[in-house]
């Protein structure tokens, strides 16, 4: 059986860092620094209405000479928030942020966030996995293996 979301959220945690869409891209910025992570979910009332990351920082605030100062997050960020279930299986969701080339994607089940993964979670989920099998296999040749 395939492993899903829903199993990554459990194992990292399901919090989640957000700003209003008011708050400059400066103090944006240093939340992200704050909280070490690569993007925030923009909310209103506990609604998510968009996602701000450091690729917006990058293209949206840096490249066209805005001043970070005065520039609202709701001006550059990323409106179009690809999501995904819970249940979606670690493989689907890279494929996901592979072929859509973002690095974090919110988990929502019926209308409740539960969490954001990034492309960094998923691959240590499937490294780690991967660890886990190449272990057995070693086991099983060696003769280590219980059975």
């Amino acid at each position: 059986m395939q492993d899903t979301l829903s199993a990554v959220l459990a194992h990292k945690g399901a919090t989640v860092y957000s700003v209003a869409p008011d708050v400059t891209v400066l103090d944006a910025v240093r939340k992200m620094n704050e909280e070490r992570v690569g993007a925030l979910l923009v909310c209103v009332s506990n609604e998510m209405v968009g996602i701000f990351t450091e690729r917006d920082v990058l293209m949206r605030v840096v490249d066209s000479g805005r001043d970070p100062t005065a520039t609202k997050v709701i001006d550059v960020m990323t409106s179009e928030v690809v999501t995904v279930r819970s249940n979606t299986g670690i493989q689907e969701a890279m494929a996901v942020i592979s072929e859509r080339r973002f690095r974090h994607l919110p988990v929502i089940d019926d209308g409740k966030l539960l969490g954001v993964v990034s492309s960094g979670d998923l691959t240590r989920w499937v490294s780690r996995n991967q660890e886990g099998h190449i272990q057995d296999l070693t086991n099983f040749i060696t003769g280590k293996y219980p059975g």
